[in-house]
């Protein structure tokens, strides 16, 4: 089983799709960096969850939520998740869309022996290079299965031409990375446990965030809403509605580089709006 981490040129950070909801971001696409602290490090991401269970919902995926949350709490901005079938072509354009819209791309399942797991091959294709067994993972496969290592399972030690292999003391399975894309297993318990050996060197400075809940609706926030974006350009707003039993009716999220700046985003929109509609604040 191979998965991956960074292997540390930067392609082209910024861009993306947007998210879900009644998301305000500033211009630019990324969450804006205070001009009184100055430049502070930025990293962005994006995830291609590979696999025909997905999408045919056979499988509930674990693994897109998960990265989302870890890279949320490194302080990487998550730009886009894309989910596509055990194809190639699919698999390259959905890394070359990723790769044009993120720093660090992060692919999951599609790297075991059998003939649907077709994502090295991809990857290589993607890169314009060749699949080739990997020396170290080929002697650990040998020492591992003896006279029984067949085809299949010699197949876990493909990689991409010119990948970088990363043995960890204490673990069976080395991690994989091309350039900027990492490769990760499909089975949630590994995907987890090889991106918790790398996660470390993603971190950048960290999102901060606050949340309000109101009893008002989005038609008599949205005024609101509109100066405090125009008031605090730095700070990403985002307003998400609930029409269900729920105890409010819309929260509303500050995100931003600078905590003092979220904060203050909070305090001036608590301010504009009746007294007791609001909730609580997190």
């Amino acid at each position: 089983m191979v998965l991956g981490g960074p292997g540390g040129s930067e392609l082209h950070p910024g861009g993306g799709a947007a998210g879900a909801g009644s998301k305000r971001v500033p211009p630019g696409g990324t969450l804006p960096l205070s001009r009184a602290q100055g430049p502070k490090p930025v990293t962005t991401a994006a995830i291609v969850v590979i696999g025909n269970e997905i999408l045919s919902a056979k499988v509930t995926d674990e693994n897109g939520p998960f990265l989302a949350r870890e890279l949320r709490t490194l302080g990487v901005e998550l730009r886009r998740i894309e989910t596509v079938p055990d194809e190639i072509p699919l698999i390259i354009d959905a890394l070359r869309r990723c790769l044009a819209s993120a720093r660090w791309v992060f692919t999951s399942g599609g790297i075991g022996p059998t003939h649907d797991d077709v994502t090295i091959s991809a990857i290589a294709e993607a890169f314009g290079r060749r699949v080739v067994l990997d020396e170290g993972t080929s002697k650990l496969l040998r020492a591992r299965y003896g006279d029984k290592l067949n085809a299949a399972r010699m197949r876990l030690a493909e990689v991409p031409e010119g990948a970088k292999v990363e043995f960890h003391e204490g673990y069976v399975f080395p991690v994989i990375s091309l350039e900027n894309v990492t490769i990760l297993p499909g089975v949630p318990s590994l995907l987890r446990e090889g991106f918790t050996r790398i996660r470390e060197r993603f971190r950048v400075a960290p999102i901060f965030t606050r949340a309000l809940y109101f009893t008002l609706g989005e038609g008599a926030l949205a005024e609101h809403l509109d100066a405090t974006v125009a008031r605090f350009p730095s700070v990403g707003i985002g307003s998400y509605p609930r029409f269900d039993d729920a105890d409010h009716r819309v929260k509303v999220t500050f995100d931003g580089r600078d905590e003092g700046e979220v904060r203050s985003a909070a305090s001036f929109l608590r301010e504009r709006v009746p007294a007791g509609t609001i909730i609580r604040e997190e």
